[in-house]
């Protein structure tokens, strides 16, 4: 049996949900802070990542509500996982949620993504703070 693990995170960011949902969709705006490619909020949008020495990963949009919810694969045919981000507004800004879930542990392409972005993502998200807007 596959044993998968999920990557759980919030971050408070000083920006209204609109700017947090830019820098999520927005290419220009996603390169900034993350990765570069050719991101969207459109349902079925297939759209790559490049993850530098990673490589070029794919991903597929699969839910999408404006400023509040970003559902899509991540890696298909490496990792084979899911990134939702949440959004709520929260005073002046937005808390913001990430869940990567799917991460194969059985596998050491999983085994070392669950623990590189476990990791990584809370910087990666302190950082978003700073990069956008």
């Amino acid at each position: 049996m596959t044993k998968l693990a999920t990557l759980e995170f919030e971050q408070y960011l000083d920006h209204p949900p609109a700017v947090v949902w830019q820098a999520l969709t927005d290419p220009a705006q996603h390169a900034k802070w993350w990765a570069a490619g050719d991101v969207g909020a459109e349902v079925g949008h297939r759209f790559t990542l490049e993850m530098g020495p990673w490589g070029a990963q794919r991903c597929e949009v699969l839910e999408a509500e404006p400023e509040k919810l970003l559902r899509y694969t991540f890696a298909e045919g490496v990792l084979d996982s899911v990134l939702t981000w949440r959004l709520e507004p929260e005073g002046h800004g937005t808390r913001l949620f990430l869940t990567h879930a799917g991460l194969d542990l059985d596998s050491e392409a999983g085994r070392a993504a669950h623990k590189g972005m476990g990791q990584g993502w809370p910087g990666l998200l302190a950082a978003m703070n700073t990069t956008i807007g």
